[in-house]
């Protein structure tokens, strides 16, 4: 399976009322740039109700199955995303 980009990339909000939907994306690439970890937030709409949160280890890189709808964010803009796809 290999990875398709489908925006550029930017670095999280780092509250939830400005938390992003990734332009209703399903598939976001997430990297963590800092040395130190970093919790990643997912919440219900800008602003909303949280559905759940992740601890991003230093350096690392996680791919994020979300509802369209979904927003995130980190506590730090050092954690960076982008909207993604898979192809074959």
């Amino acid at each position: 399976m290999t990875t398709k980009i489908l925006a550029d990339e930017i670095n999280l909000p780092t509250v939830t009322g400005a938390a992003t939907s990734f332009s209703s994306a399903t598939v976001v690439r997430l990297v963590n740039t800092d040395s130190v970890s970093r919790i990643v937030t997912i919440v219900e709409t800008q602003g909303g109700t949280g559905v759940g949160s992740m601890t991003m280890p230093p350096n690392s890189v996680e791919l994020v199955v979300k509802t369209a709808s979904h927003c995130v964010f980190a506590n730090s803009a050092l954690v960076r995303g982008t909207k993604v796809g898979f192809t074959n």
